[in-house]
């Protein structure tokens, strides 16, 4: 049961909370959850109502007298303004406080170009898909930003990320915050991805592992049911593992033997450029297995091998339920996913292998999207966070 707290505000959070499940309650019913008075849950909710967090259900709730009217977290109330930056391309959308997808919008935009054109080019495709929508930036509760590097989530500045030239230690929260007018979260891509699949569609899973393999390649941790992001936030960057197959195979972090070096989308795409088949990219690489070239599927279940390597060590120091395989590289379906089942069922122990899923995104291209949206609601809308908003 909840406590009482003192002042008219406190606790209105928590009621909050209580409603976010999707299911519309009486106030009768919301007393008997919480154990307060009916008096103070009826406050709670009159300033839930007055910022329109809640809003009365469409259905009236009758037990033979007058009907009592329920209430329902209100999805419409605000929105987010979420965006998935790769390292070639991007991905931006309007969402509601549901993560239903109001408006979006794909470019191919590198990162290479550096945080300042890249984030103006952000906030004016903000500015257009929130006319597209009706809405104005009054009605933005955050913004969400995954981006393709390490990102050091307490300050939400990029830090030494290798394939991003010009925004080690750009204040991306400040610089967007100044011109959007709201609180801003950065994490990295791979992260915000593992939040999204985990939200929308593995909600069951208490640990997940979500695995993009693209350009690069990383990992994000769901653990009991929360995004695991180590101390300073590097936690599962995978692609810089050193394998012993790439021994000699300089990364582009400058290290040798990473596995990004030898199974990303750019080293895949690289490896058939050399053998005579032109690929500049993660996207031709797909594109080529799908037209049915032998050297490409050939060369994409050899990257699900070395994929599976390194996750096999994982399976067994962390147990994950699932495994969720995304990234541009995933749409190639079960060949990537042969060669990482391949090698984790052979090298895992069967015990943490007994009930493990192996499978790909079915979020797609929009799991960053959404994720970093889930990042900022889960922030917004904190029981903390809606007390001091209704203040």
């Amino acid at each position: 049961m909840l406590s009482e707290q003192s002042g008219p505000v406190a606790g209105a959070g928590a009621l909050l909370a209580i409603l976010r499940d999707g299911q519309a309650r009486t106030r009768a019913e919301l007393v008997q959850l919480t154990g307060l008075a009916r008096s103070t849950v009826s406050q709670r909710l009159d300033l839930l109502l007055n910022h329109r967090w809640i809003v009365p259900a469409d259905d009236a709730i009758s037990s033979g007298g007058r009907p009592a009217v329920a209430f329902a977290f209100n999805h419409a109330a605000r929105v987010v303004l979420s965006a998935d930056l790769g390292a070639t391309h991007a991905r931006v959308a309007v969402i509601d406080l549901g993560t239903t997808v109001l408006a979006e919008r794909t470019a191919d935009l590198p990162i290479e170009r550096g945080p300042v054109p890249t984030l103006e080019w952000l906030v004016e495709t903000f500015t257009d898909l929130l006319a597209e929508t009706g809405h104005g930036l009054d009605q933005v509760c955050g913004v969400g930003v995954g981006l393709p590097g390490p990102v050091e989530h307490a300050s939400g500045r990029p830090i030494n990320p290798p394939i991003m030239p010009g925004w080690d230690g750009f204040p991306v929260p400040d610089w967007l915050g100044e011109r959007l007018g709201a609180t801003v979260l950065v994490d990295n891509d791979v992260n915000i991805m593992a939040l999204g699949e985990h939200w929308a569609a593995r909600p069951e899973a208490d640990q997940l592992v979500f695995v993009k393999i693209g350009t690069g390649i990383g990992c994000g941790i769901i653990s009991d049911r929360r995004l695991h992001r180590g101390a300073q936030g590097a936690a599962g960057d995978i692609g810089h593992v050193r394998v012993s197959s790439a021994a000699d195979v300089v990364c582009r972090c400058g290290n040798t033997g990473c596995l990004e070096a030898v199974a990303g989308g750019g080293a895949v795409a690289a490896r058939l450029t050399e053998t005579g088949v032109p690929a500049e990219n993660s996207r031709d690489v797909v594109n080529l297995v799908r037209s049915g070239n032998t050297q490409a599927v050939q060369l994409i279940r050899q990257a699900g091998r070395e994929v599976g390597d390194v996750l096999a060590s994982i399976v067994n120091f962390f147990n994950p339920a699932v495994i969720v395989i995304g990234g541009d590289i995933a749409e190639a379906g079960e060949h990537v996913l042969a060669g990482v089942r391949e090698v984790i069922y052979s090298r895992s122990l069967p015990l943490a292998t007994q009930h493990l899923g192996i499978r790909t995104s079915e979020l797609g291209d929009r799991a960053g999207v959404i994720g970093a949206a889930v990042m900022v609601i889960e922030h917004v809308l904190s029981p903390g966070a809606v007390d001091r908003s209704v203040r």
